[in-house]
């Protein structure tokens, strides 16, 4: 027997056994959506995990093999950049940025959030491309990283030119 979520599964069908099946005839219609709904956000969770390790591990893989002279501008470039269909906004492309610079210097959101002097949520929202950044909170965000905002700027300049290529 298997568990998942905290309910029973017979191993060798992946199915569920009559103990959960007894269970889920006990719920209302509602709670059954409401346990399903819980499920799929977990595979959800799951899957998003298993894509950031793999998004890690690439970056991973590119620093081990650079040999120390390209530039953070030219490592951003060389990142996934978004299909063609879809044209990057300033927004997005400064949110992009900023993670990456954060991610690549192994911070986390809170230290950098702390030490800008911004909320944890609005820096997340700022780094989705969901929210905009004022020019002081730029300035503070970019002096967290231990960037200037001329240099944060000429990377977002050079991201967005990489994706109208």
């Amino acid at each position: 027997m298997l568990t998942r979520t905290g309910e029973t599964y017979d191993a060798e069908s992946a199915a569920p056994s009559a103990e959960y099946n007894a269970r889920v005839r006990d719920l209302t219609p509602a709670q059954r959506r409401a346990v399903m709904f819980a499920q799929q956000q977990v595979l959800r969770a799951k899957a998003a995990k298993r894509a950031k390790e793999e998004r890690q591990a690439n970056l991973n893989k590119m620093w081990m093999a650079e040999d120390g002279v390209e530039t953070g501008r030219q490592r951003l470039n060389a990142q996934d950049s978004p299909s063609a269909t879809h044209t990057v906004s300033l927004r997005e492309a400064l949110g992009h940025v900023l993670r990456e610079l954060r991610t690549n210097d192994h911070k986390t959101l809170r230290e950098v959030s702390e030490k800008a002097g911004v909320s944890l949520g609005y820096l997340s929202e700022v780094e989705r491309g969901q929210k905009e950044a004022s020019s002081e909170l730029l300035s503070s965000i970019a002096e967290a990283l231990g960037m200037g905002v001329p240099q944060t700027l000429r990377m977002v300049a050079d991201y967005l030119e990489s994706t109208q290529e």
